[in-house]
């Protein structure tokens, strides 16, 4: 358990396109590159283990392109090194956060001052999201799944408390970098299951798979 006070001002940041983490739920990542092979040791020796999962954007061919305004830090909970010295880790989202400054100084990886208070109520107890009609939203989401040739652990998905449904489907489905950013940034888990509702209903329209809507 991770209190408000216990979060840093400042934390490695690892951008990656077309990955969020929300709170609560877990990225498994593979890390190879040797500047995060190095973030990730300096931060099996640090206290917290926290690492900051942002989104990069604008010109990507660029060393070092600009990053989101919003990326959320995850805690290193589980990791394992291959042979050839490979890492394969899983972060498990504590709170977003909203950039204010990237930090210089003599280490490979990059680093960011961040602002935690717009997002304190991520270390609070899970949210819940008394609007979320899951019949219909399951029942929806296996026709996007079906249509997107995705495959999915059902009994997980179905037993999930209410954040762990919408804000895993968020980390997962193939939306675009843009998309998974308005989930990631979205402040309540209604608006974030509003916002997933509406992409999985404009997915099913564009396959043709869309003649019966989200209700």
């Amino acid at each position: 358990m991770i209190h408000p006070a216990d979060l840093p001002e400042t934390l490695p940041l690892f951008p990656l396109m077309g990955a969020v983490l929300l709170p609560r739920a877990r990225l498994p990542l593979h890390v190879f590159e040797p500047r995060y092979l190095a973030m990730i040791d300096d931060c099996l020796k640090s206290e917290k283990r926290l690492i900051g999962m942002i989104q990069p954007r604008g010109d990507l061919t660029v060393a070092a392109p600009s990053l989101a305004s919003v990326g959320c830090a995850g805690r290193l909970t589980s990791f394992s090194e291959t042979e050839d010295g490979r890492f394969m880790i899983t972060l498990t989202g504590v709170a977003r956060f909203a950039m204010v400054e990237e930090v210089t100084g003599f280490v490979p990886y990059r680093r960011g001052k961040v602002d935690f208070t717009p997002y304190l109520r991520d270390v609070a107890l899970p949210e819940g999201d008394p609007g979320l009609n899951r019949k219909h939203f399951l029942k929806d989401l296996a026709r996007y799944l079906q249509a997107s040739k995705m495959g999915t652990d059902w009994s997980n998905l179905k037993e999930a408390d209410d954040e762990m449904l919408v804000n895993v489907l968020s980390m997962l489905c193939p939306f675009a970098a843009e998309e998974k950013q308005a989930l990631l940034e979205a402040v309540t888990l209604p608006e974030r299951r509003r916002i997933l509702e509406t992409l999985i209903a404009f997915a099913l329209q564009s396959t043709g798979a869309g003649d019966e809507t989200l209700q």
